[in-house]
């Protein structure tokens, strides 16, 4: 697993888009990561669209650090394209009958598989299933890094549960300050400007009353790190008179 991965949603669905569906997926994933310590990098609602679902799969596949979930487009009507086009986006662009789920899938429908349900056990090459308590027309995942799950909510959240205790152990501890200041954000972008690398910046512009405030954040994984730079806010609000109040 990677070590500090960069988390992305892919929720496919026309019907999330013009709002004929609710979309559930993100609000518990971003739970699912908290509780292990992680944030998205990232998140799309996309329509079923070949040619937008492989240019999004292909910008998540450059980045070296992704961790990805996919929703939606597994199934076996027409509209359903991501099986077909994570194998040309991650793999030999070729299908191969999974046998595991092709013995699922008959055992569940019997003659009923054909001609088209049983085409859901055509995954990528070296695909891996992901178990569905709700009727064992399982998801898939390439390489621990690319999972696939149905748009269904209830289908996809026990799966989400399985990838992040199997393949996403914990993270490193985060720590982080946070304060709302009297001022103007730009009255504190010289401090910004000279924050390592290492620790990730929130600077929220506000107004109270018709006058400017800002609530501050810095996270990161080294706590004397944090608690060096946020005494540097600190001790210029402080020489200003500028009132500020922590979070």
């Amino acid at each position: 697993m990677i070590q500090e991965p960069h988390f992305y949603a892919v929720i496919i669905g026309s019907e999330i888009l013009n709002r004929r569906r609710e979309d559930k997926h993100f609000d518990f994933l971003t739970q699912a990561l908290k509780e292990k310590g992680f944030d998205l990098f990232a998140s799309f609602i996309i329509k079923d669209d070949k040619e937008l679902i492989a240019q999004t799969y292909e910008l998540v596949k450059k980045d070296p650090l992704a961790i990805m979930f996919s929703f939606g487009g597994i199934g076996s009507t027409p509209d359903d394209l991501t099986r077909k086009i994570a194998a040309e986006v991650f793999c030999d662009g070729v299908l191969y009958r999974h046998p595991q789920f092709e013995k699922d899938i008959l055992a569940r429908l019997g003659e009923r598989a054909y001609p088209y349900p049983i085409t859901m056990s055509d995954l990528p090459k070296d695909a891996c299933l992901l178990f569905n308590p709700i009727n064992n027309m399982s998801g898939f995942f390439l390489d621990e890094r690319y999972f696939f799950m149905p748009g269904f909510p209830e289908m996809a959240q026990p799966m989400i549960g399985e990838i992040l205790s199997k393949y996403c152990p914990q993270s490193l501890p985060s720590f982080s300050q946070s304060l709302i200041a009297e001022v103007g954000e730009s009255r504190l972008t010289t401090l910004m400007m000279q924050l390592s690398d290492t620790i990730e910046l929130s600077s929220l512009p506000m107004m109270n009353d018709g006058h400017p405030s800002v609530e501050l954040t810095l996270s990161g994984r080294d706590e004397q790190e944090i608690k060096k730079y946020f005494k540097r806010f600190t001790d210029f609000l402080e020489s200003e008179a500028i009132r500020y109040r922590l979070l």
